[in-house]
């Protein structure tokens, strides 16, 4: 894992002393909230709907265990107890008081973290696979390249006014666990033979118009990485628009202005820019791939693993739903649930995170990572070992055997806590897992990927839900609109749009005539709800959402 130089840890003390000022001149009046508002953004402090709300950055997800410790230290000491795992593999805490934020900052510096870039209009947090490093299905681990493209990023000094805010990912999986089609630019691990580089895709993005990425270039040897991306955004932050903040994303760039365009120009910029680059930034990519070497894994024999599963079905049912292939035999991927049935997804309370540090170190070589999908994951644990990690999680609401199911479900904040939120999306995440669990269902539906936003900025994902749930305002009163068949794998689609929004009280019931329909009309248990739609179209769905209210009110 990468810890920070004599520089990082130089520069983020005095961004820390520098926004304490700030707090200061903001509290005794000095800076008007109109001339503090763009501080405190570029340090991840936003107003929302009750109180100020920090964002911490989580570079590419990857936490060690007394950063997770440090995150229930600081939600004990000046939050509410918990804290919340966002969708950009970041945490929040959703209570801080602006006297308290300096305090905070200096607490996270304390354990090499910042958050900065976790809002403006510049590069945010670059995330990747939850997996990395660990995956039995990946070419290589991703998070070098996301680390030197953090490094990049990080207070460039001709990125921090971009158009719009700026995503990048970074994947090299068979099996994208990254949503990497649904980003600005998105970065993935390939071969040629024999040669190691990157396809980049550029144009992604959901929100108010959801578009798929686009491949800008198919293979671009290593040593081009960072050019290249900085022509691209050098790009776009000529190219883009600054008359219309909901026409200012890249994606809106290339769809004006056509690929073939903006292909053109990024590579008439990468021209231009290339012999700048001496290769300093592969000697860095080098010494970033020697400190993410794997740990020294222990030898321990799984079969241990095999006895605790046949005589009980509780752990087995966790062991099977809850564990991803290593790349080591004799380990696995632990997925940590943040979605207990009728519990707000994401939401992690101190006690939980300080159980979580503590089986890191026990178990898990001192490693842990957020997912986009808003759960921990522990990426190595040996397979003798989990039973041991099960009992522990269970203590404390953590064994919930739901990865990937129903009740695994990706939510935004929603108008619970966010400013921008035109409706709820926690309680119905909760209704849903609560009325499946009720309906004894779960397991037979299998893979299910549920996500809910709280309004058109998209930051629960919905669009690319095989179940999409957007929460509006309709004349002040909550409306639902529900898509179909969206996919944020490899085969990455955009969810349609089935017709008029649901009440608040219709939610929950429309969800379960989909889920009924799907299990009625699966011609094999294999077929996912997925791949029924696709098979079956929409026209089935469509009259399981309304044709009752059709005939009632014939």
């Amino acid at each position: 894992m990468y810890k920070y130089s004599d520089f990082d840890e130089a520069f983020v003390r005095e961004r820390c002393a520098q926004f304490r000022g700030q707090v200061e001149r903001r509290i005794d009046g000095s800076l008007t909230e109109e001339e503090f508002r763009p501080l405190r953004l570029m340090n991840g402090l936003y107003l929302q709907l009750h109180a100020y709300m920090l964002r911490i950055a989580v570079p590419y997800g990857t936490l060690r265990s007394d950063q997770m410790r440090q995150f229930a230290h600081i939600a004990d000491t000046w939050d509410k107890g918990y804290g919340h795992f966002t969708t950009r593999q970041n945490i929040q805490f959703n209570w801080p008081k602006l006297k308290d934020v300096p305090d905070i900052l200096d607490a996270l510096a304390d354990v090499q973290m910042h958050a900065i870039q976790t809002s403006g209009n510049t590069i945010r947090n670059t995330t990747v696979d939850h997996f990395a490093g660990a995956a039995a299905d990946e070419i290589a681990d991703p998070r070098p390249t996301a680390e030197l493209i953090r490094q990049w990023s990080t207070d460039h000094p001709e990125f921090q006014f971009l158009p719009r805010k700026f995503k990048i990912a970074v994947g090299a999986a068979k099996h994208d666990r990254a949503v990497l089609r649904a980003h600005d630019v998105a970065v993935e691990l390939v071969e040629e033979d024999g040669q190691p580089g990157y396809r980049i895709f550029v144009g992604g993005g959901l929100g108010r118009t959801p578009m798929i990425g686009q491949v800008v270039r198919d293979f671009l040897p290593k040593a081009d990485l960072l050019p290249y991306l900085e022509a691209i955004v050098s790009t776009y932050n000529l190219l883009g628009r600054r008359d219309n903040k909901y026409k200012a994303r890249i994606k809106i760039t290339v769809f004006e202005n056509g690929l073939d365009t903006f292909r053109d120009l990024a590579e008439a910029e990468f021209a231009r820019i290339r012999d700048g680059f001496s290769g300093v930034d592969q000697d860095v990519l080098a010494d970033l791939e020697r400190q993410f070497a794997l740990p020294a894994f222990k030898n321990a024999d799984p079969s241990a693993l095999s006895a605790a599963v046949a005589v009980d079905p509780t752990l087995a049912a966790w062991v099977a739903r809850n564990t991803n292939p290593h790349k080591v035999e004799t380990h696995a991927s632990v997925t940590i649930s943040l979605k207990e049935h009728g519990k707000t997804p994401g939401d992690a309370s101190s006690e939980q995170m300080r159980v979580m540090a503590d089986l890191a170190d026990a178990y898990g070589y001192g490693e842990l990572r957020v997912s986009h999908e808003q759960n921990i994951i522990m990426p190595h644990v040996a397979k003798a070992d989990l039973p041991a990690v099960f009992t522990a999680l269970a203590k404390v609401g953590l064994a919930t055997a739901n990865a990937g199911l129903t009740s695994d479900i990706i939510a935004c904040p929603g108008m619970d806590y966010c400013a921008l939120a035109t409706a709820r999306s926690i309680p119905v995440a909760e209704k849903i897992a609560l009325r499946v669990q009720e309906l004894g269902l779960e397991q037979e539906i299998g893979l299910m990927k549920i996500k809910i936003s709280g309004c058109i900025n998209a930051c629960g994902h919905h669009h690319v839900g095989h179940i999409g749930i957007l929460g509006l305002d309709r004349a002040g009163v909550e409306n639902y609109q529900i898509t179909l068949g969206g996919d944020g794998t490899e085969n990455a689609a955009i969810g349609q749009r089935t017709g008029p929004g649901f009440a608040y009280d219709e939610v929950v019931p429309a969800v379960e005539r989909l889920l009924k329909t799907y299990l009625e009309k699966r011609e094999t248990a294999e077929e996912t709800f997925l791949d029924a739609y696709r098979r079956l179209g929409a026209d089935p769905f469509k009259e399981a959402l309304y044709g009752d209210a059709k005939k009632n009110a014939a």
